[in-house]
């Protein structure tokens, strides 16, 4: 069971956010022996999205055991406490302060906390309608995915009975096992780029469940007085096409749920939208650090899971062994529209062990041919590349750290001719 006692003043790290990256970083935290671990969740129940996602496969890397999402997210709860982590639910921080000093709302009222050092691990939302900018009208029967899955796994409601899918991410075919879940069957899935966004191995589970797949899609528009009735879109010829339809259910471009980051001291990273980070997961503030989703959206639960374990030693290491002088900092950054985001967004050139050793990029457009990194315009580094957006793309740090650059690096991409 999760803490209901009073939250304490100090601590040795306060994680903010737990779902799959800070519950495993808690952990392994009691593991790697630091004192005084909490867990401060703003929602009744921590385990994160896995406790909507009835279905597999979740927890084979993390405990050898096909799981679904319930049960994973139970046990990476149990795991936590076993240890001595103090998970507080229905405490939600407001503010961020310099110095790991954490303002809070709780059923008890608003306190402050000290911490040695912060962890960020507030995760990833869909991005709304409004945000995808789909016009038509205003009725009921659109909804994210993880709206989908609150109600059809926590509180076991059928909001309608043919949907279309909008997108095609990992997680609008997790929206397809959802649906099945009550006996909902999905009528189409509509994707605006024009293939899917998942791998290909996924496409035949869309011949296999019966869901038709429109790609190319353009000019989406809902159509429905009080409930939905249709989607409308034109097709790559231009053709007015429509699905009639009784719900709508908008999945995936994650966006970080970055609302403290915005009204903080913090670094913000405008591509990734979370915040920046160094090689070791630190912030621009030294006494905050990140893990999982926050940094770029977004990952499965076992890259998260793992990114928490590895974020985790590296505080460990800082709280208790030997200060490492930073000789200077060097930032990553792009001017470049075919490239999102890269993370981490700063290097520290500094003796400390133990750093990421690839840096992560993120697409805006699909690419082959080659990613260089200039600095002071001079090229140090280049390697092919061929893919797409959400993409888990890894380059290695070496080439970049190894030229000990002395001025900030840009990255560019060239297309093959």
């Amino acid at each position: 069971m999760v803490n209901k006692k009073t939250i304490p003043q100090t601590c040795s790290v306060a994680v903010v956010g737990g779902g799959t990256a800070g519950l495993s970083l808690a952990a392994e935290l009691k593991r790697q022996g630091v004192d005084s671990v909490v867990v401060l969740e703003r929602e009744s129940d921590a385990g994160g999205i896995p406790r909507h996602c009835g279905h597999y496969p979740f927890g084979v890397h993390e405990y050898n055991r096909l799981m679904k999402g319930p049960d994973y997210a139970r046990k990476n709860v149990e795991t936590a406490i076993n240890l001595g982590v103090e998970i507080y639910t229905d405490a939600t921080v407001t503010a961020l302060h310099p110095n790991g000093r954490l303002s809070l709302s709780t059923p008890s009222g608003l306190i402050d906390i000290q911490a040695e050092r912060v962890v960020l691990c507030t995760g990833v939302r869909e991005s709304s309608r409004a945000q995808r900018f789909i016009g038509g009208d205003r009725p009921l029967g659109v909804l994210t995915t993880g709206a989908l899955q609150t109600m059809v796994y926590l509180q076991g409601m059928r909001p309608f009975e043919r949907p279309v899918i909008l997108g095609s991410e990992l997680v609008s075919f997790s929206a397809i096992d959802t649906c099945r879940h009550l006996g909902i069957q999905p009528v189409a899935m509509v994707e605006e780029q024009d293939r899917i966004i998942g791998r290909k191995i996924l496409r035949p589970y869309l011949f296999f469940r019966n869901v038709p797949l429109h790609v190319s899609a353009r000019s989406l528009k809902v159509i429905g007085r009080e409930r939905v009735e249709a989607i409308e879109f034109h097709n790559p010829e231009g053709k007015m096409c429509r699905i009639n339809t009784d719900g709508i259910i908008i999945s995936g471009h994650f966006r970080p749920e970055a609302a403290l980051l915005q009204q903080s001291h913090l670094e913000v990273d405008v591509g990734s939208g979370g915040p920046v980070i160094d090689q070791f997961g630190q912030c621009s503030d030294p006494a905050y650090y990140s893990a999982g989703n926050l940094l770029r959206p977004a990952e499965t639960s076992g890259w998260c899971w793992q990114e928490g374990i590895d974020t985790a030693r590296r505080i460990a290491r800082d709280i208790s062994g030997p200060k490492y002088e930073v000789q200077r900092s060097i930032r990553l950054c792009t001017t470049d529209p075919s490239i999102g985001f890269v993370v981490p967004q700063r290097l520290t050139i500094s003796e400390r062990p133990d750093a990421m050793s690839r840096m992560q990029i993120g697409l805006n457009r699909p690419i082959k041919g080659q990613l260089e990194a200039l600095a002071a315009g001079n090229r140090i580094w280049k390697v092919p590349i061929n893919s797409r957006p959400v993409r888990r793309i890894l380059m290695p740090l070496t080439g970049i750290l190894n030229s000990r650059p002395n001025s900030d690096v840009e990255l560019f991409t060239h297309r093959e001719p």
